[in-house]
């Protein structure tokens, strides 16, 4: 198995998966804690066990720019641990200052295609981004808004749509196997 060899490379850096709301990054970010040894943590997670608020809520009441401040304060408090795997929210990638804290670890794109994202949240009525009068074509906008700011990452992993968590989590492994060896 590949985690047998990448576990002592990654010397306790921690992994943080970018990519679009939908592109599996909470699923496969447990299974890949689960293999590492290491602790999990989804960064909207923490944000609503903080406030008590759901995301949606916190959109509402304090807008988008008001979670991204709350958002910024959360990934700067996980960065400053080791031994982690680290969901983060669609848009994490948006403000600048958090590459500065991104770049304490490992950046993982989970590359997802449009179609794919669609099929997995057009029911999903808890995405308040996509609370338009055309959530498909918001969900492309953003996709395209965002596509070069996750290219931005150390690693990308395209995801195609059947893949199970493991088979991301094994993509995963190894993609990042030759960046760690480069080192």
């Amino acid at each position: 198995m590949i985690l047998t060899n990448l576990a002592p490379d990654l010397r306790n850096v921690n992994l943080f998966l970018v990519g679009m709301m939908g592109a599996g990054k909470s699923t496969t970010g447990q299974v890949l804690a689960q293999r590492l040894a290491y602790h999990f943590f989804d960064t909207d997670a923490l944000i609503v066990q903080a406030t008590g608020q759901s995301v949606d809520a916190i959109f509402q009441t304090h807008g988008e720019s008001g979670f991204r401040k709350i958002e910024t304060s959360v990934l700067a408090e996980l960065a400053s641990y080791r031994n982690l795997v680290i969901a983060t929210g669609g848009g994490i990638v948006l403000t600048p200052q958090n590459w500065s804290h991104l770049r304490h670890g490992l950046v993982v794109w989970l590359d997802v295609d449009l179609p794919t994202l669609w099929t997995r949240l057009n029911q999903d009525q808890s995405r308040p981004l996509l609370k338009t009068p055309d959530p498909r074509a918001t969900l492309a906008a953003l996709l395209e808004a965002r596509r070069s700011l996750y290219a931005q990452a150390d690693v990308r992993v395209a995801v195609p749509g059947e893949a199970s968590p493991e088979q991301v989590a094994e993509r995963v492994f190894a993609a990042i196997a030759p960046v760690l060896r480069r080192d």
